[in-house]
């Protein structure tokens, strides 16, 4: 799997989500930005467990993402991270992300892994990325797919 490739279709596919009236648009990218326009959704670090099946068969990606309401810590923010953490609807990252699986039988991200997964939810809590504080949480998926290409 190429790692690159991996993290701008995840970030596509994170860019479909809808937003409350008002809040705009998701601001969404593959790598870690020098400065975040909240709200945010990036993919960050990355672990590799090579060799999962023979003969470079299947490799796992862990990918540490995370999404940022706001730098505000009102009410209308936590609702917002609410509706990107939230497991259907909209604003539902799980369901964009998982909708870039593909059918029964396709590869997931447009073929260019087998499967992604979104994991976990986790650190509700303020981030400090480049000398601001935003509101997020860390989200964690979970990529696999041949070791040979």
């Amino acid at each position: 799997m190429q790692i690159s490739a991996i993290r701008d279709a995840i970030a596509d596919a994170a860019r479909t989500v809808v937003l409350p009236t008002g809040v705009g648009k998701l601001t969404s990218t593959g790598y870690v930005p020098d400065s975040v326009v909240a709200p945010c959704f990036y993919v960050g670090e990355v672990e590799i467990t090579f060799d999962r099946a023979h003969g470079r068969g299947m490799d796992e990606l862990m990918f540490t993402c995370r999404a940022y309401a706001s730098r505000s810590d009102d009410r209308a923010a936590q609702r917002i991270l609410d509706a990107m953490l939230s497991g259907a609807g909209p604003a539902s990252l799980k369901a964009a992300i998982e909708a870039a699986r593909g059918g029964p039988g396709e590869y997931a991200l447009g073929g260019l892994a087998d499967d992604i997964h979104l994991q976990r939810v986790q650190g509700y809590r303020w981030f400090d990325h480049a000398g601001a504080t935003y509101l997020g949480a860390e989200l964690v998926l979970k990529v696999i797919g041949s070791g040979s290409t």
